[in-house]
């Protein structure tokens, strides 16, 4: 037995929904797009599972949070899917791809073929097992990546109210996950190697401060070590952590966030990977013209750094979700994938916006003993990156823009001087007269006609500086997610 789709989505993430959702507004036909997901559910907006899905009272459930509320409130659930004619194949693993006959095969026995394939297999959570620690099947012992994983934290923290958690981890989900334990009127201790949070984009100086505002909600921080083995009672839950500098850490509940890997091995050798992803072109097409990658699993040009890289952030996942439907149904209309990293976060009463890479020399700007603050990186003389805390619409919006069109800085310590002041008069500046028309389609850069700004386009600007205006409007009105 066996199905035939003119396009076939694999993975029912965010870019799976959003992806869904531009495919019916470029005209798809009923019965053309199939989604095939692991998970029993519609796409779903996967923030909330550390923010609202977590919280005690009123806590956020589908289907409020399916896709796509976060960009137009329209909620894509099931039977707007069966309303526009696309087939949800859910709770179905796929153990085998032939890329050369373009066909797939699930785990039931049954045959899907497509004439275009998009990979939106996202990733999987790093298991403690992959680092020489046993114990992830212990009951009270929790990752977070899908909505199972999330139903396990909710039980697991109804079990032991007022308890003992540790957090493995100091990365997005170690911290957004703490905030909510905390809460939840959990105890928790926090325990990662490196000297502080975040640290693959955080400086000291950032990192310092959120560390501070964690530790006056009660948040302990342990860092410099690692676990190494757990205590069990007689039914097989975990008691104690036990790190390598031989602390022994009382625990009710463990939740472990150590990173994740992309889900490539479906077509390890059949297509080019790198960086740990599937290696996509400008137009987000993988080395067979028949498949495309999009989000988490798929390394693809950053013009602006000049490289191949991987994003892990919901918001790079619906950005090339909404491209690759672009480039695949209007291919002459659509340019080249031109995105400004963005990445951004809101806990407890903390909101902050990143865009750019944190590569280069750091300027600090703005009061680290008030609410608003950021940082500057600058690298070979010109701005690549910005960070701001507590900002509003306006000054995230400026951040974006200083970011895409990249500026020349001579004095560092002017820039310091000047701090947000900076980003605010470049964002004011018009754009110099040798820009060319965007590329179009849903690139976010900016293209100028000179040699070192050749990553810039009018509309990416704009772009980026409206999804600084829209993280800002969505943090207010759904912060509790």
């Amino acid at each position: 037995m066996g199905r035939a789709f003119v396009y076939v989505i694999l993975g029912g993430g965010v870019a799976a929904g959003y992806a869904a959702r531009e495919f019916t507004k470029k005209g798809v036909s009923p019965g053309e797009l199939c989604i095939i997901s692991e998970e029993p559910v519609a796409p779903y907006e996967r923030p909330a599972l550390s923010k609202g899905y977590l919280l005690p009272e009123a806590p956020a459930r589908l289907p409020s949070f399916h896709t796509c509320v976060a960009a137009d409130e329209e909620r894509l659930t099931p039977k707007w899917y069966k309303e526009h004619g696309i087939e949800l194949v859910l709770g179905s693993r796929v153990k085998s791809v032939d890329v050369r006959r373009r066909t797939l095969l699930t785990a039931a026995g049954e045959t899907i073929s497509y004439k275009i394939l998009i990979i939106a297999t996202g990733a999987r959570s790093l298991k403690l097992e992959e680092f020489g620690v046993s114990g992830s099947t212990a009951e009270n012992v929790c990752y977070l990546r899908d909505l199972s994983d999330a139903d396990r934290i909710v039980n697991v923290m109804s079990s032991c109210p007022g308890g003992n958690a540790v957090v493995i981890g100091g990365g997005y989900i170690g911290m957004e996950c703490a905030a909510s334990l905390v809460i939840n009127k959990i105890n928790v201790t926090m325990v990662f190697p490196e000297e502080h949070c975040m640290a693959r984009l955080f400086t000291p100086k950032i990192a310092s401060y959120y560390e501070d505002a964690y530790e006056s909600k009660g948040v302990k921080f342990v860092k410099g070590t690692v676990l190494t083995s757990f205590d069990f009672d007689s039914n097989g839950k975990v008691t104690a952590v036990n790190l390598k500098d031989g602390q022994k850490l009382p625990a009710d509940m463990v939740v472990v966030g150590i990173g994740i890997r992309p889900n490539t091995s479906l077509f390890e050798g059949q297509l080019t990977l790198e960086k740990g992803g599937i290696k996509v072109n400008g137009r987000l097409q993988s080395s067979s013209d028949s498949v495309y990658a999009v989000g988490d699993v798929a390394a693809f040009p950053v013009k602006l750094f000049g490289e191949i890289r991987r994003l892990e952030h919901v918001d790079s996942a619906r950005k090339s979700a909404r491209h690759v439907v672009s480039a695949i149904m209007e291919p002459n209309k659509t340019g080249e994938y031109d995105y400004v990293p963005f990445f951004y976060s809101r806990v407890f009463a903390l909101s902050w916006q990143f865009y750019g890479d944190s590569v280069g020399e750091v300027v600090h700007f703005g009061d680290y003993t008030g609410t608003t603050f950021g940082a500057y990186w600058v690298s070979k003389g010109r701005l690549v990156g910005s960070f701001l805390e507590g900002g509003t619409k306006e000054e995230y919006k400026a951040i974006a823009k200083a970011v895409a069109l990249k500026p020349e800085i001579e004095d560092l310590g002017e820039l310091e001087s000047q701090g947000l002041e900076f980003a605010l008069a470049v964002s004011e500046k018009p754009l110099p007269s040798e820009a060319v028309e965007a590329s179009g389609g849903s690139s976010s850069g900016v293209f100028i006609d000179k040699p070192l700004y050749a990553w810039h386009a009018t509309s990416g600007v704009i772009l980026a500086a409206s999804v600084a205006a829209f993280a800002y409007w969505y943090g207010r009105r759904r912060r509790r997610w």
